[in-house]
């Protein structure tokens, strides 16, 4: 298929602890391999709405560990296999409760590259969790991909670790009526009679989770052309929102500017935001994407933190990803501080009213909730949303403010593509401390025990 060519693995995992990147998260032990690193994924997938069927062909390009590899699993839901092929051959495996083992003819050496390709086909459905449905969801006319934080192996198969980032080539053909979106750069895009074939490419080390993808008839809307020094923004919106979009999320290009300025180049190529037909009880944030629901479109901008809060994820999130999820306040609480910045950038409310109001939200609710480890159970809790963003707050008003913005600037661009935990972000923001100041007892409060501490 015509696309960049392949990266190498040092490229691909520049900025990612090794260390760290082979540990199995703690809150989802049964996902992911650890003893394996995946570099590129090709997609080559065939969809038809109607009768949600699914074909696919996926190419995985790994690296083995530093033990020989005599089975590797991937992650993938119930689909019938066609085939598997390592290194080109055919392979033996299993494929049972959500795994699919593959056993190489002989042990792969450690360290050794090799490919897996894994043909399959089915009609895709949602992982159940908890949280509700995870991954791909059929949609009254198309299809829908939102995988935060497991539903990945809904729709293709994949080491599905946050900490196993990759580049992605995504090759879907489906009914020409439909509007094929996923992040990165569109390749090619190719109408053979009433099909039509979109390749995207990824180049730039991606979680499994934050592939999203959307299927369906949509209205393209330019925001930003991309004119120099500017980022390409669209929207892909149903025929009849588009109005009421143009006015909810015309200061998207302001945003992307104001966050440029205090976090870094943006980290992808483009943004593109997709407005499904259907309302969602909360927007997702997807690799250069976010999919937000009719309900967020209301023509008078009611939603607009919203639309910071994803924009901001591109950062915090998606570039600069947790290594597994007990750091899931790395990505929700800069967001959420980030939609403070832009109410008071922006001539809305203070940063301070917005976390007064948060404090006092807090001050009401069960004091249970330890930011830094918040527990499987508590990790998408709307007070970790909050607590997330005063504990950001709490840092702002200890650091001087011209070293609190370099210190944040820096952490993005400096773990640019990478991996990182609280610990590293403890480390990276006492070395913007004034001498002789010590972060330790704000840390420990905010982010290793229950009780709420006072307001900043």
């Amino acid at each position: 298929m015509a696309g960049k060519p392949h990266r190498g693995v040092a490229g691909v995992i520049r900025g990612v602890d090794p260390a760290v990147s082979k540990q199995v998260d703690p809150y989802f032990p049964d996902h992911g391999d650890p003893r394996y690193r995946v570099h590129r994924y090709e997609l080559t997938l065939d969809y038809r709405p109607g009768p949600n069927r699914l074909a696919g062909t996926a190419r995985i390009s790994a690296l083995a560990g530093p033990e020989a590899l005599r089975e590797l699993a991937l992650d993938l839901s119930e689909f019938r296999i066609g085939r598997v092929l390592v290194q080109g051959k055919a392979a033996h495996y299993t494929h049972r409760g959500g795994k699919l083992r593959v056993k190489p003819g002989k042990p792969l050496p450690a360290g050794t590259a090799f490919t897996v390709e894994v043909h399959y086909s089915g009609n895709p459905k949602p992982v159940r969790s908890q949280w509700g449905a995870l991954g791909w969801e059929e949609l009254t006319d198309g299809a829908l991909v939102a995988s935060q934080p497991t539903g990945a192996p809904s729709w293709f198969p994949c080491n599905d670790r946050p900490a196993d980032k990759a580049s992605y080539q995504v090759s879907i053909t489906t009914a020409s009526p439909y509007q094929v979106v996923t992040g990165g750069r569109l390749l090619t895009r190719t109408t053979r009679a009433s099909s039509t074939t979109w390749v995207y490419e990824q180049a730039v080390p991606t979680s499994s989770y934050l592939v999203g993808i959307a299927v369906a008839p949509l209205e393209r809307v330019l925001l930003v052309d991309g004119e120099p020094g500017g980022v390409p923004q669209t929207g892909y919106v149903p025929a009849e929102l588009v109005p009421r979009f143009a006015g909810d999320f015309g200061r998207q290009p302001q945003m992307m500017r104001l966050f440029e300025e205090l976090f870094g180049p943006y980290p992808f190529g483009e943004y593109r935001v997709v407005v499904t037909d259907e309302e969602l009880d909360v927007p997702v944030e997807a690799q250069g994407m976010a999919v937000f629901g009719t309900n967020h479109v209301d023509g008078v901008r009611g939603s607009e933190r919203l639309v910071a809060h994803e924009l901001a994820h591109q950062w915090f999130g998606n570039s600069v990803t947790v290594a597994d999820w007990r750091h899931i306040w790395l990505n929700e609480g800069f967001a959420k501080f980030a939609e403070w910045l832009w109410s008071e950038r922006s001539g809305g409310r203070s940063i301070a009213a917005h976390a007064a109001d948060a404090h006092r939200k807090l001050a009401a609710q069960p004091q249970d909730l330890k930011l830094a480890d918040p527990g499987r159970k508590l990790m998408f809790d709307d007070r970790l949303y909050d607590r997330g963003g005063l504990a950001v707050h709490a840092l702002q008003r200890a650091l001087t403010e011209p070293m609190f913005l370099r210190m944040l600037r820096d952490w993005t661009t400096g773990r640019r593509h990478g991996v990182v935990t609280t610990a590293d972000f403890m480390a990276h923001a006492q070395r913007y401390a004034a001498p002789g100041q010590s972060l330790v007892e704000l840390f420990d409060a905010w982010l290793f025990q229950g009780a709420l501490p006072p307001l900043p």
